[in-house]
C-alpha cells in the first residue's frame, strides 16, 4: 500500500481517531466524540511519554487507522522489554483492505527496533473476528485477561 503513511499523531488527528474509537457497538457505549477535552488531556500525557507511540495511518490526506504501542521494560523473562498494542482501529471504509495487517506489522517491526522481546495485545472477548485476525498474524491466545474498573 504505497499510498499509505503511518506517522505519529498530532492534535488535529483527535477528531478522526475518536470517531473510529466510537464506531462500533462497544466503543459507542464508552466514547464521546462530542467532547474532545478528555482525549486532548490524554494525548498531552501520551505525547510527553517517550515509551508511548500513538500513530495514525493516513491515505490521501484522510486518517484511516490508528493504534497505540507502549514500551514496557520489565524484570520477568530475564529482564525482557515488551510492547503492548492497544486501541487498534480501522476506518469502516478500509476494513478488509489489508490496512490492519500493515498497521500491526508496523507495530511488530517498531517493537523489534525498540528492543522488545515480546509483543502482546488484548482484545475484547466479544471481538471474535479480531481474534481470528490476530491469530492469522501469528499471535497466540495464551493468557486470560482481567480488568477492574476504578
Amino acid at each position: 500500500m504505497s499510498d499509505l503513511t503511518i506517522r505519529p499523531v498530532v492534535l488535529a488527528d483527535l477528531p478522526a481517531i475518536v470517531a473510529m474509537l466510537a464506531d462500533d457497538p462497544i466503543g459507542a457505549k464508552r466514547e464521546s466524540p462530542d467532547d474532545l477535552t478528555p482525549y486532548e488531556q490524554a494525548f498531552a500525557r501520551l505525547a510527553a511519554d517517550p515509551h508511548q507511540h500513538l500513530v495514525v495511518a493516513v491515505r490521501e490526506g484522510r486518517t484511516v487507522g490508528t493504534l497505540q504501542l507502549s514500551l514496557i521494560p520489565g524484570l520477568s523473562r530475564r529482564g525482557s522489554t515488551r510492547t503492548i498494542i492497544e486501541a487498534v482501529r480501522i476506518d469502516a471504509t478500509e476494513r478488509g483492505s489489508g490496512l490492519g495487517t500493515e498497521l500491526i506489522e508496523w507495530a511488530i517491526d517498531t517493537s523489534r527496533t525498540l528492543g522488545a522481546n515480546l509483543v502482546q495485545l488484548t482484545s475484547d472477548a466479544t471481538r471474535t473476528d479480531a481474534h481470528r485476525f490476530y491469530e492469522r498474524l501469528g499471535f497466540v491466545a495464551s493468557h486470560l485477561g482481567f480488568k477492574l474498573a476504578l
